[in-house]
């Protein structure tokens, strides 16, 4: 696979910011995952049953599709136990918990902040509350964080940090029969409500406004490839390319965390090598404004000496120096659309699973070239 994947920041060996945040979040530490002290578990009665904890989950939170003789072996047994749980008080009240999951990759990131309030806003107009987390981009949570919203019986769940190799996860959840939508990145082959926009197209367009304004030389900075969405955006980079005879070589095709720190780490890189491009192309915004960081203190003029786009349409007009030139897309209506799709598909009303792309546009800054900013 063209590009690489950053480890290390430059010249020190230590870990990147995805590493460092490697054990930052937990199901135990931010309270998801484990029940009080000297409550028998979900996972307990399931040992004793010869069931999945979801199975247990799913009896005691009253809902259908488990076997009579299962259903009735999980309340023996629980009650044999001493197993008690707000999901099993809530099963003599309500068939439902009227909350929904929202599992976001870093909350730090502005793009996230919108989302998350563009699904609680959604969820509180049908009547639903919001369990939000995240994964800090450390995908060795996922699992955990999902297994603890199985515990807490939430009625769904918005996803924004399926990968493909997330198999297990999905049936997990499809095991407890959770329904989930996906936002933002996707697993093709699974069969659920997807938001999202034509993150090719878009990428396409980008390097094509780069390419008219003569660049010939670019470097692509992107995430991890192993997203949908990153990936449909480096393989629109990478046409736009070969359409416009552009050089951008394997070694100029970066892949790494969604940071400033690592967009600062990579231009570093790039600076140290004595190889200034004429334009860098990037795959979010705070990537761009990373790299812009660190050619500024290198004395490299935006857009004077280079040229810096993003995506995802974050920052432009907070300040003369935030005028980047990125794609814009709308990041708290897709969110809505997500957390709609997600209630109606809960309320049995959902009908045919929908992938819906939200129109995006180019929204003109001044890093790329331009003289100036058009919305």
């Amino acid at each position: 696979m063209p590009g690489r994947t950053w480890t290390t920041s430059p010249g020190t060996g230590r870990p990147t910011p995805c590493e460092r945040r490697r054990c930052a979040v937990s199901a135990s530490d931010s309270g998801l995952a484990h029940p009080r002290p000297n409550r028998v578990s979900a996972a307990q009665v399931a040992r004793v049953v010869g069931v999945s904890p979801a199975t247990v989950s799913y009896v005691m939170n009253g809902r259908s599709g488990v076997s009579e003789e299962t259903r009735l072996r999980v309340l023996e047994v629980a009650e044999q136990l001493g197993h008690t749980s707000s999901a099993r008080a809530h099963r003599l009240r309500s068939e439902q918990t009227r909350v929904i999951g929202l599992v976001l990759s870093d909350v730090a990131n502005p793009f996230y902040t919108e989302i998350a309030a563009g699904v609680i806003d959604a969820a509180r107009a049908h009547g639903y509350e919001v369990f939000l987390t995240h994964t800090q981009e450390d995908h060795d949570t996922l699992e955990p964080i999902v297994n603890a919203m199985i515990a807490r019986n939430v009625d769904g769940v918005v996803m924004t940090v399926l990968y493909p190799s997330d198999g297990n996860v999905v049936r997990a959840l499809r095991s407890a029969h959770i329904p989930i939508a996906q936002l933002y990145r996707r697993i093709e082959q699974i069969e659920a409500d997807y938001v999202g926009i034509d993150d090719y197209t878009a990428a396409f367009e980008m390097m094509n406004h780069v390419a008219d304004h003569g660049c010939k030389d670019v470097v692509t900075i992107v995430g991890p490839l192993a997203s949908s969405a990153t990936n449909a955006r480096a393989r629109g980079f990478r046409e736009a390319v070969k359409v416009r005879g552009l050089r951008n070589t394997d070694a100029q095709q970066y892949s790494t965390y969604v940071s400033e720190q690592a967009g600062y780490d990579v231009v570093e890189t790039i600076l140290a090598r004595n190889e200034l491009p004429s334009a860098i192309v990037c795959g979010s915004d705070a990537v761009a404004l990373g790299a812009m960081s660190a050619l500024r203190a290198a004395d490299v003029d935006v857009p004077g000496d280079i040229a810096v786009t993003g995506f995802d349409g974050l920052y432009s007009g907070a300040s003369p120096l935030l005028e980047l030139t990125t794609v814009f897309q709308p990041r708290r209506e897709m969110a809505s659309q997500a957390a709609e799709l997600l209630i109606r598909r809960i309320d049995g009303s959902g009908g045919s699973f929908q992938t819906v792309l939200r129109a995006h546009h180019l929204r003109i800054g001044t890093t790329c070239g331009c003289p100036t900013a058009r919305k």
